[in-house]
């Protein structure tokens, strides 16, 4: 069973603590509490008389993880716009569909008391899926000391939580080391602001490792193509790099766009690289060089993997990285040495 901490005072109470001290389950707790089945006068009272001494207030989120009463997942994203977020979501709901279970979601972009909208969520649902950064890591190990069971995409190991990402670094040193087997010396890596432990962060470690000062890290603001295009713009502009190594595919066709409103050719004038492989990337001209990763199974991995902690298939977290591969084609410039799919 779950529990959820109240403050009161500077105290931390949970419904452990209110079920220990009236010496009953936390199950008799939440139906004395909501009134919601057979409870004993006599234990009711011990109820009531632990919750006055410990000044514990019930929510919703400590009443529904104690009676487990839900059919639904909640997942939080930091935004649903663009191809890779529709992917995913896309992977995570047809599985969850086929487990019975409906699907409550939570952008978290531009909204304020995110900590408190998570917490409601996680109230309401069997389930967490969080997306990267959405929720901070302090949310993070709160929602883990009360019980909830979360699944976390795209992010570093985290006590106590499911995580489950793809692979980058390595793809990031061989895409680095396909474009050095180009001869290419000036590298810039559009993607900025990097977090710490997230997809993009260790994608530019990556690149780095190979190319090292040859490569800069400019800023995109967000992971869009009017970012990319904006950001592209001022670079080549300013200081011309011979490759530009994008965060995502979505950075990368904006600029794309870039080069071409400057009259530059791309690859003649600069290489330009994205990752994911979204259906875009194929279709771009020139086709876009970029690292594919399996983004409908990262979803479909993680509603089966949060099913697994909800109906106590397992209750240890465990971590997954999915396989991620480069695909060469024609933005990158020619290189006879590899196959362009």
């Amino acid at each position: 069973m779950k529990a959820l901490t109240q403050r009161s005072g500077s105290m931390d109470v949970t419904i452990y603590e209110v079920a220990k001290r009236a010496g009953v389950s936390i199950a008799t707790v939440s139906r004395a509490l909501r009134g919601t089945g057979p409870v004993a006068a006599k234990t009711r009272e011990k109820v009531l008389k632990a919750v006055e001494e410990l000044n514990f207030t019930p929510s919703r989120l400590g009443v529904s993880l104690a009676e487990g009463r839900h059919a639904a997942n909640g997942v939080v994203f930091p935004d649903l716009a663009g191809p890779y977020y529709t992917e995913v979501l896309l992977g995570y709901e047809e599985v969850a569909s086929e487990l019975g279970r409906s699907v409550v979601i939570l952008s978290t972009k531009g909204r304020t008391r995110v900590n408190d909208l998570i917490k409601d969520l996680a109230g309401r649902v069997d389930g967490l899926l969080v997306f990267g950064h959405a929720a901070p890591d302090p949310l993070i190990a709160e929602l883990v000391r009360l019980g909830v069971r979360l699944v976390v995409i795209s992010r570093d190991p985290l006590p106590g939580a499911d995580t489950l990402r793809s692979e980058n670094t390595a793809s990031a040193r061989a895409l680095a080391e396909h474009l050095a087997g180009h001869g290419y010396e000036r590298f810039a890596f559009l993607g900025a602001p990097l977090t710490s432990g997230d997809d993009v962060d260790e994608r530019w470690r990556g690149v780095r490792s190979v190319l090292g000062g040859a490569i800069e890290a400019v800023a995109t603001r967000e992971y869009t193509v009017e970012c990319g295009f904006d950001a592209a713009r001022a670079l080549l502009k300013d200081r011309r790099p011979e490759a530009i190594v994008c965060s995502d595919d979505e950075v990368a066709l904006g600029a794309l766009l870039a080069a071409e409103e400057l009259g530059l050719d791309v690859p003649g004038d600069v290489a330009v690289t994205g990752w994911d492989d979204i259906m875009a990337a194929r279709h771009a001209r020139p086709a876009l060089t970029t690292v594919r990763q399996p983004m409908r199974e990262l979803g479909a991995r993680a509603a089966r993997a949060l099913d697994e902690l909800i109906t106590g298939v397992r209750d240890t977290p465990r971590h997954l990285i999915l396989t991620t591969e480069l695909v060469v084609r024609a933005s990158c410039g020619p290189h006879p040495q590899e196959v362009r799919t």
